[in-house]
């Protein structure tokens, strides 16, 4: 949980929070994510969704097109004794991050954003935030 404002260096790296560093355990896997922003697990949570990826059909081009967009931007990314990340440079093009980033926790996974890219879906999110809420299961919040 939480956001975080860091800047990315240039040399392609980023501090992960001091709370996410605990829950990585030095090392993860960062690939593309929904919404051009990245998506980062724990190697742990990144078997689990392996798993359940393998079992998309092969027959389905919608499954074909987003395992490989999601594994082939899937890279194995270890914390420096600084608690910073170095984001491969493809990556940081497919999220459009170049100086300011927003790192934020969402359950299982954290997510990197380009901060002005974070702000605008934030603004746009928050306006329909009811709405949103309407249209999804009742969780009974």
């Amino acid at each position: 949980m939480g956001e975080y404002k860091h800047n990315l260096d240039t040399k392609g790296r980023i501090i992960m929070p001091s709370k996410f560093r605990e829950l990585l355990d030095g090392q993860f896997v960062i690939t593309r994510g929904l919404d051009r922003c990245l998506f980062a697990y724990t190697e742990e949570e990144w078997s689990r969704i392996e798993e359940k990826l393998k079992t998309l059909p092969l027959t389905k081009k919608d499954a074909r097109k987003f395992t490989r967009l999601f594994f082939s931007g899937a890279a194995a990314v270890e914390i420096d004794k600084q608690g910073r990340i170095n984001i491969p440079q493809n990556l940081r093009e497919y999220a459009g991050l170049t100086k300011d980033c927003t790192v934020i926790g969402v359950s299982s996974r954290i997510e990197i954003w380009d901060s002005a890219a974070w702000e605008d879906f934030y603004t746009e999110s928050e306006d329909n935030f009811e709405d949103i809420a309407e249209d999804l299961i009742d969780f009974d919040l």
